[in-house]
């Protein structure tokens, strides 16, 4: 069996990758390692489930509850909430683990279950290599430890998340939002009501689009990977800026006055300037990835502000922030951590908080975002080759080399092999697009002559 856990937790087709068997025996074998400590005399220990609206949520929760149950952990089922208020509800209510539903982005008929551990953290590679261990273990014959009686596990629907939830967003803004019109695309998911409760509480004219889950139509067409919608409605309500979530709500893409997309790059420039201005970004550092626009990191160093890359994905983003105790990070695609707030990327809070500087300054949000110009980038997957090759192919060595002495201080290469795919990423950044198209096809090509 090849590992479960990918970057984000298990994912996979609903009901034929991501069975009920697999999410309750995954959930009995996480609750025999995150829960273990938290069993003791008098105390039970406790797990936070929530989910987005899909409709594969509803048979996978009632697995995930049962595991959890069985395993002798009290349930407190908070129903469809974004990811990020599953781990602060985990954090807040002292519970020993956290288990959300949700394929974030992707298509419906996709689901995958997230595991937190107390404090509401995304599980270190070693804590889920030990329940891949422990599952494998019982689902090859040896019997799992019941308890039986009073031992099992009680469920309950805890209600007050939504509003403990709510209340907390509300909490962390510096100023309130009187004034804005702001149009958010909920995708259809999990945020569909929080979202529009948030910023309608912190002052807000809203206009909401893609608020309608009917478990089917999550990411179908709308949220953050799918801009059009919200560019046309914030043109249209003459609105002051758009934000756009995915399914599970960690992340936030933005469009301003005119309709123009404003990245992650571009938010978190905005927020690094705020948080610096409050004396809130530690170290004087922001956090994002390889793939983070060249643009970005020269405008955070124009403006005196260290740029530290990690490898592609929020976990590694979380990973540096944590250790070296920065505030802020994230990546291109939205993921924004605001570690003093919040554990995971939040993309309601990150939208409260762009929202709340545009209030705060008076400026717009096309001239907030302005303070860095996104750099031409061209991306070409080449598939067939021997991926494992790319460091130390002396061929492709010298070719790398040639193209940036051919693009200077104003642009940039990366060549990284895919994580799951028999394929080598080609991106090319120049100030021009001609030149980083041209730059990003020879060096295409010279990847499938030095590894093919």
């Amino acid at each position: 069996m090849g590992r479960l856990f990918g970057t984000d937790g298990v994912r996979g087709v609903a009901n034929a990758d991501l069975t009920a068997e697999l999410a309750l025996g995954l959930s009995v074998a996480a609750a025999h390692v995150l829960a273990e400590a938290g069993t003791f005399e008098g105390h039970r220990a406790t797990a936070v489930v929530g989910r987005d609206p899909r409709a594969s949520g509803e048979f996978l929760e009632a697995a995930v509850v049962a595991g959890l149950a069985s395993a002798g952990v009290d349930v407190l089922r908070v129903g469809v909430l974004p990811t990020p208020a599953v781990a602060y509800l985990t954090g807040a209510l002292g519970a020993d683990l956290g288990v959300m539903l949700s394929a974030s982005h992707n298509a419906m008929p996709d689901n995958g279950i997230k595991f937190f551990a107390r404090g509401g953290h995304k599980l270190a590679d070693e804590l889920e290599d030990r329940i891949e261990s422990v599952y494998e273990e019982h689902r090859t014959g040896a019997p799992w430890d019941r308890p039986t009686g009073a031992g099992v596990g009680r469920v309950s629907d805890y209600t007050e998340g939504f509003e403990k939830y709510v209340s907390h967003l509300i909490g962390v803004l510096p100023n309130r939002l009187d004034g804005l019109k702001i149009v958010l695309d909920e995708a259809h998911g999990a945020a569909a009501y929080v979202s529009p409760e948030a910023f309608a509480r912190a002052g807000a004219e809203i206009i909401t689009i893609g608020a309608e889950p009917d478990g089917l139509n999550i990411n179908a067409g709308c949220g953050s990977t799918h801009l059009d919608l919200l560019k046309a409605a914030v043109v249209e309500h003459g609105a002051d800026l758009g934000v756009a979530h995915d399914g599970d709500a960690d992340r936030c893409l933005a469009v301003d006055g005119s309709g123009a997309e404003v990245d992650g790059d571009q938010i978190l420039a905005v927020l690094a300037l705020a948080m610096r201005e409050a004396g809130q970004l530690r170290e004087n550092t922001v956090v994002g990835t390889v793939m983070s626009n060249l643009g970005f990191k020269l405008a955070m160093e124009a403006e005196g502000i260290q740029v530290v890359q990690t490898a592609v994905g929020d976990r590694y983003v979380l990973e540096s922030m944590k250790e070296h105790g920065y505030a802020l990070g994230g990546e291109q695609s939205g993921h924004v951590i605001i570690l003093d707030h919040a554990t995971t990327g939040d993309g309601t809070l990150t939208g409260l908080l762009l929202a709340a500087r545009v209030a705060a300054t008076g400026r717009s949000l096309a001239e907030l975002a302005g303070v860095m110009q996104r750099l031409p980038q061209v991306l070409i997957n080449v598939p067939d080759v021997d991926k494992s090759r790319v460091g130390t192919s002396a061929e492709l060595a010298t070719a790398v080399a040639d193209a940036e002495r051919e693009l200077g201080t104003t642009g940039r290469v990366l060549l990284r092999p895919s994580g799951t795919e028999p394929l080598v990423r080609v991106m090319v950044e120049a100030a021009d697009i001609e030149q980083a198209r041209a730059v990003a096809g020879r060096l295409a090509d010279a990847v499938k002559s030095a590894l093919g």
